[in-house]
């Protein structure tokens, strides 16, 4: 990125800049007329321009024995087109008499690169404006979601031209604010066809057909393109009967209308009626072909696909990756990898979906090398891009390399809008790091419903239900209405911080309140919260009050409630009931292990072990991973592969005996075998947690955090462990497991033990 002040500091130099030099912008006659060399140079440095020769260009201007302003605007004009950004803004500097042709220039290179820090800079310095000037700063902003800043510069325009008014409206429809594009489009009548078409797809895209074919139906001319928009809408809403009404009544059909019958066909399940349409089509074009390969894929039938593919007479990237992004629906990454690397030709989309199927498909490693790849390749990294990188570092807790992702998507242009903004925001939370998540927040020119609900529910897993009820409040004084997902991250802030009558005041307030009716996630924080402040016989109410069954997320909450408060005969009752819905569901058979061996009663416990065994049911094995110099470290219980095993393991030895000192004993209750106890506080020595807090107290700088993931919920002992360890080492330690945050400081945990 340009900084801005650069921009402005070559203004301010230029106001009180010498005459030009001989041989600049000096070449004009007494008449004003260009000298016929200058003119004939200026259209060969054009030429060479518009081909690529940009070093022919650049001998040429060199050599010239006079310029015009004309001669540099070319030459910006050039070195914009071929993305030479830097020397486009180096040479506007040194233009002795930029006129308003050289401002628009730089202006919309700044724009496409992405730089809008810098136009917004430029913008301010320009001596004059015009339509072209407000243009490209209403479109710029539009197309990186920025929508008020926009508007802001439409309302600024003394003078709106046609793409003015259509720029805008496209914003609005684009950005899904349909309501604004039709307030834009009632305040005047001289609408063409093009924004009456754009209007009506706006309306179709956000499922408002009665309202796009009111438009249609008082059209005072429909192209084809009206009709194709009808008819898609129709298609895609699932009304196949209207749809091919209209393309049996539409006077004229391109290669557009066919193919839309074909994808409303395919998309509703009615690939023989698709098929059918696609053989009778009088021409095809390449996205013909692939509606008909979508069709196959959005089925699984990847055989006929794959047949189909590679019978097509005109592929282009989009065949390529049409296939590319199949496979990877279908987890199918061998099939996947090969379309990747036979594609003659990869676009954004192309990496976007290969990454994506390594994010989806669990391969964090492969993932971040192809992102690597990516950039050596020199390929522009896209929206999706970033967003599947994010995922897989916020997965793995990989803060290091999401935060150089954090700048690069910055740069990119990126950082400020919804879509990769809110995975920043979900990678950052999901690695522990609350400062520069709220940073991130702040940093937001634009935030939608998904931007608050992030902050809520990352506060709440962290345990902090304060923030997350003070972000909300935030929330209702804007114009972003909170929906159902708002209000679980609210109840669970509440549950997860003890916040009992607060918690109970939103639920059954919330459809008064906020027109949210309570959903199967809501009963079940609701059952989470009573649960875990022990009010057990409320919860169990509440369940059977409810307006549907109770499923087995809503008997696990009140299995995990009967474990904290040592109710084994609920906790059987609920378990029971989760093993009718979810027979192979390991983690609660452990946990009702958990309850039976803490209460002494290992017949039971056992029972739950020879149980699991004749259902064929296998516990997932505990890990947990640490992240040291943009490396990731994974530990099970008892390793011995690592290797700088023997260290961790001294370490460890020797912190046991000063956490005994110190007064901590080790939780044997929770040891779900019947042996000494001599033997079970070897076994909660060495748990995967352990191993990796220790890691990194042994490799991290002392004042930086130790971040650790565990794929499952950490135990009791370890919870305790940690407490008394980041005392003793003055440690921040923060642990990530499967079902929250705990922070570690000075002897004592974030959830207050109420977890």
């Amino acid at each position: 990125m340009l900084p801005s002040r650069h921009l402005r500091s070559a203004a301010r130099q230029r106001s009180h800049r010498p005459p030009p030099a001989a041989g600049d912008a000096s070449s004009s006659s007494s008449s004003g007329r260009l000298e016929p060399e200058v003119i004939r140079s200026n259209k060969a440095i054009t030429a060479h321009m518009r081909a690529g020769r940009v070093a022919d260009a650049e001998r040429l201007f060199a050599a010239m024995p006079r310029r015009s302003t004309s001669t540099y605007n070319a030459m910006l004009a050039g070195y914009s087109a071929n993305g030479r950004l830097p020397l486009a803004a180096s040479l506007f500097r040194a233009i002795p008499r930029p006129d308003n042709y050289s401002y628009n220039t730089l202006l919309h290179a700044l724009a496409v690169s992405s730089s809008l820090a810098d136009a917004r800079g430029l913008f301010d310095e320009m001596p004059v404006r015009d339509s072209v000037t407000y243009n490209v700063m209403i479109s710029s902003h539009a197309n990186h979601g920025l929508v008020s800043l926009a508007r802001h510069y439409f309302d600024l325009a003394p003078e709106k031209d046609a793409v003015s008014w259509n720029g805008m409206l496209a914003a609005y429809v684009r950005n899904g604010r349909v309501e604004e594009a039709r307030g834009l489009f009632n305040s005047r009548t001289e609408w063409d066809a093009i924004s009456w078409n754009a209007l009506m797809s706006g309306y179709v895209q956000w499922g408002k057909m009665s309202e796009a074919r009111e438009l249609f139906d008082r059209m005072p001319g429909r192209d084809v393109v009206s009709w194709n928009i009808m008819v898609s809408g129709y298609a895609r809403r699932g009304d196949m009967v209207e749809a091919r009404r209209l393309f049996d009544a539409a006077p004229v059909r391109d290669v557009f209308t066919w193919t839309a019958v074909v994808s409303g066909y395919a998309q509703n399940g009615m690939l023989e009626e698709a098929r059918r349409v696609f053989d009778a089509m009088p021409e095809r074009n390449a996205v013909s072909w692939n509606a008909m390969v979508a069709a196959y894929i959005q089925r699984r039938m990847m055989d006929e696909a794959k047949e189909l593919f590679n019978m097509m007479p005109c592929r282009n990237v989009a065949s390529w990756n049409t296939m590319l992004t199949g496979y990877a629906q279908a987890g199918m990454l061998e099939e996947a990898k090969a379309v990747f690397d036979t594609m003659p030709q990869k676009d954004a989309v192309s990496w976007a979906a290969m990454l994506a199927a390594y994010s989806q498909g669990g391969c964090s490693e492969e993932t971040l090398q192809l992102f690597i790849e990516m950039g050596r390749c020199g390929e522009w990294v896209n929206r999706s891009a970033f967003a599947c990188v994010l995922s897989t570092c916020a997965d793995i807790a990989a803060l290091e390399c999401g935060m150089q992702l954090h700048g690069r998507l910055i740069r990119a242009g990126y950082g400020v809008g919804c879509f990769v903004g809110n995975a920043l925001l979900a990678m950052y939370f999901k690695c522990g790091n609350m400062e520069d998540a709220r940073n991130a927040f702040e940093e937001m020119e634009e935030r939608d419903v998904v931007s608050w609900n992030t902050m809520i529910a990352g506060y709440a897993r962290h345990g902090f239900g304060k923030e997350a009820l003070e972000i909300f409040d935030m929330m209702r004084t804007t114009s972003t209405k909170p929906d159902d997902i708002t209000l679980v991250g609210v109840l669970a802030a509440c549950s997860h911080s003890g916040l009992v009558e607060k918690g109970i005041s939103y639920f059954y307030s919330m459809h008064h309140d906020f027109g949210v009716t309570a959903k199967p996630e809501h009963y079940t924080c609701m059952i989470d919260l009573l649960g875990r402040a022990g009010r057990l016989a409320e919860a169990h109410d509440l369940m059977k009050d409810m307006p549907f069954e109770p499923d087995s997320t809503m008997w696990g909450a009140l299995l995990g409630a009967s474990r904290i408060h040592r109710n084994p005969e609920l906790g059987r009752s609920a378990a029971e009931k989760i093993f009718e819905l979810e027979p192979e569901n390991a983690g609660m058979y452990v946990l009702l292990s958990n309850i039976y061996a803490s209460s002494g009663k290992w017949r039971d416990a056992r029972k739950m072990r020879v149980m699991m065994e004749e259902r064929g049911v296998k516990k997932v094995p505990g890990f947990s991973w640490i992240e040291v110099q943009n490396k990731v470290h994974t530990f099970s219980a008892g390793d011995c592969v690592h290797p700088e095993k023997e260290k961790i393991y001294a370490f460890l030895e020797d912190l046991d005996m000063r956490m005994k000192k110190a007064g901590y004993v080790s939780a044997t209750d929770m040891v779900l075998h019947d042996v000494e106890e001599e033997e079970k506080e070897h076994m909660l020595k060495y748990h995967s947690e352990k191993l990796a807090v220790a890691y990194g107290i042994l490799n991290i700088p002392p004042g930086r955090p130790i971040r650790v993931i565990k794929n499952l919920r950490v135990c009791g002992d370890c919870h305790n462990a940690f407490k008394y360890i980041s005392a003793i080492e003055g440690r921040l330690i923060l642990l990530r497991d499967s079902n929250r945050f705990h922070h570690f400081r000075g002897g004592s945990c974030s959830c207050g033990d109420y977890w």
